[in-house]
């Protein structure tokens, strides 16, 4: 099973902003939610992808193994973004949450 590597554009790969989201949130927030947890799922596809593709490289299957590198980049690439956001949003918190009333 060979790998496609027609979305190797970074700007097309990442996750764009719904038109939505420029209006302001409903009082849920349930918009940022999806959004966040659609950003989570491709995320974790990447990865699922990046994993299957190092499999069928180490089994012996008819795979590139450029296409296999540049997928397991491109799921490292997107799991070390996810994990600044994720910092930048604990430090956020904290900051907060240290603001005297």
């Amino acid at each position: 099973m060979a790998i496609s590597i027609n979305n190797l554009n970074p700007a097309l790969s990442l996750p764009q902003a719904p038109p939505s989201l420029a209006k302001p949130a409903a009082a849920g927030g349930g918009e940022f939610q999806s959004y966040l947890m659609d950003s989570l799922n491709q995320v974790n596809s990447m990865q699922a992808e990046a994993n299957q593709a190092v499999e069928s490289l180490s089994v012996g299957g008819d795979v590139n193994p450029a296409e296999v590198l540049t997928a397991v980049q491109k799921a490292d690439l997107a799991f070390r973004l996810t994990m600044q956001i994720r910092n930048k949003l604990v430090a956020a918190y904290q900051e907060v949450q240290n603001i005297r009333i």
